[in-house]
């Protein structure tokens, strides 16, 4: 009894709605013919709408611009140089003490 969810692929998402766009039909009638969800169809437009070429990236993936993922490679150079930095000064604090 369990339902298996269908997934759609990225060009798919996006011909759907396009065709939603450019089309006369309304999108309830759009994605019974596709064969989809209307509240689904609704939250592809929505996607589209907002985040253009970068919508739906599928799997948990981000699709980034380049600044984003220069950004982000930047944040994770960073954090790992402070690590390092907090582990060196432990370490000096360590061997400065003097012995008993």
């Amino acid at each position: 009894m369990t339902k298996s969810r269908r997934t759609y692929d990225e060009q798919f998402k996006i011909e759907a709605v396009e065709l939603s766009f450019n089309s006369n039909k309304t999108c309830k009638e759009i994605a019974e013919e596709l064969g989809v969800n209307y509240n689904s169809l609704i939250r592809w437009r929505k996607e589209y709408r907002d985040n253009g070429d970068l919508a739906f990236p599928g799997q948990g993936k981000q699709n980034l611009s380049p600044e984003e993922a220069e950004i982000q490679e930047l944040k994770k150079e960073l954090r790992i140089v402070q690590e390092e930095r907090d582990i060196l000064k432990k370490a000096a604090s360590i061997f400065s003490k003097k012995p008993r």
